[in-house]
């Protein structure tokens, strides 16, 4: 597809951009706009709170730190919700502060100073696979349940359950263990996990690797206990039946 072309599928897209720094903000709605997308804006944590709850938004571009709510308490009520796109905004560089984005429900993470270009076309890359991460429910063959043993993935109902008890998974969760379910013994990279899964390779490879973690402790950790997805160093990921 080309550049021309990608645009054209997301045109009209509406998002929202919620940033204190208002020179930082400004520009950055602009250059969307320029590509056919609604802009709001919103210069703190409530503003931004109130216009999603009010308008249909497609995608949030989020800073971490804003005055009276802050970004990691607006993406937790936003993830009570909502499963909608977001890309954090953060000066700080620490693990920890991408681990708790990341922990909260964020798709992807961008540190200040960034790049207008990149930060842009990881906003473009996000709309374009938006199908991928909310895939239509087929009818037919290839929709039946998965049963590993005490584990059973149901497809049409986008479920899982581990010895009959319904586990509660994000719908980013979901889609990564189903991806995984449906190939058992192949090893997929992080880079190709980011591709099918998030719809998109121009993402930080240690979103993966967290939200592995995170599958696993609301799966394996449950009795009985065992390995289903399977860390080979410096290849990737296995699911294990």
């Amino acid at each position: 597809m080309t550049g021309e072309a990608a645009a054209t599928t997301t045109r009209g897209a509406s998002l929202l951009v919620a940033e204190d720094d208002e020179a930082s903000r400004v520009a950055l709605a602009r250059s969307l706009e320029r590509f056919g997308y609604r802009v709001l804006e919103a210069a703190d944590g409530e503003t931004a709170l109130r216009l999603f709850q009010t308008t249909e938004i497609d995608l949030v571009v989020l800073d971490v730190a804003m005055p009276r709510m802050d970004g990691f308490a607006v993406l937790s009520r936003l993830r009570q919700t909502s499963e909608v796109p977001v890309i954090m905004l953060t000066g700080r560089a620490e693990e920890v502060d991408r681990v708790v984005g990341l922990e909260l429900g964020a798709d992807d993470y961008v540190v200040k100073p960034y790049s207008l270009r990149e930060l842009v076309a990881r906003v473009r890359a996000r709309l374009r696979r938006r199908p991928v991460e909310a895939p239509p429910q087929r009818t037919g063959d290839g929709n039946e349940p998965l049963v590993y043993g005490d584990v059973s993935i149901d497809l049409r109902a986008r479920e899982v359950a581990v010895a009959g008890e319904r586990i509660d998974l994000t719908a980013r969760e979901y889609e990564l263990l189903a991806f995984l379910a449906r190939h058992p013994r192949r090893v997929f990279s992080r880079e190709e996990l980011l591709e099918q899964v998030w719809g998109t390779r121009f993402q930080d490879p240690a979103t993966v690797t967290e939200h592995v973690r995170r599958v696993r402790t609301k799966v394996e950790g449950r009795p009985p206990q065992r390995r289903l997805v399977t860390t080979l160093r410096g290849m990737g990921y296995r699911f294990d039946p």
